[in-house]
């Protein structure tokens, strides 16, 4: 699986839950009359929102990625891998966060309204991420595929030639078009 893949899946995922787990909050507050903890979300959505749009910054993305594709081991040939088993193996414990804070915002609320503010947070603090990855690959002309393991590990990288584009460097003119016959 392309790590631009598993990344931009992650951000979805943790919008997704956010939106599952504010609709649960609503839902619930709303048939117990849960004033409180509608002031809860209307406090704590916009901090978290504001904590990952400061968490997921360009530059701050660029740098969280620097060791993991440092890291990255060089192989000629792509991963035989199904990218399907590899998401899943990576993703699960963000979808047990979403049923887990669900269902137990049905009893108590304030759980999803607490956990919507989190997976809030993390969908835009990874939002930029796939944009770092995407930039070093078109820049060096490889990809990045995701080696299968734990989710619970750090994510390890393989990297692979990928297609260099016909562009002059900055500062040169482009090169000619081929002659035709």
């Amino acid at each position: 699986m392309q790590f631009c893949d598993l990344l931009r899946m992650t951000v979805l995922l943790a919008a997704g839950a956010a939106t599952a787990l504010a609709a649960v909050t609503v839902i619930t507050a709303d048939r117990d009359a849960d004033t409180m903890t509608l002031i809860v979300a209307a406090v704590w959505w916009p901090a978290s929102v504001a904590i990952g749009f400061h968490l997921g910054r360009p530059a701050r993305a660029a740098e969280a990625m620097r060791p993991a594709l440092a890291g990255a081991r060089t192989t000629p040939t792509l991963p035989a891998d199904n990218p399907g088993r590899v998401a899943l193996a990576r993703l699960w414990p963000l979808a047990a966060f979403a049923v887990i804070a669900g269902a137990l915002g049905f009893v108590f609320p304030g759980v999803a309204a607490v956990g919507t503010g989190f997976a809030l947070a993390a969908a835009l603090a990874l939002r930029a991420r796939e944009g770092a990855v995407a930039a070093i690959e078109e820049r060096d002309g490889v990809r990045f595929y995701v080696e299968p393991g734990s989710a619970l590990q750090p994510v390890s990288l393989v990297r692979t030639p990928g297609l260099k584009k016909d562009r002059a460097p900055a500062g040169h003119p482009p090169p000619p078009p081929p002659a035709s016959a």
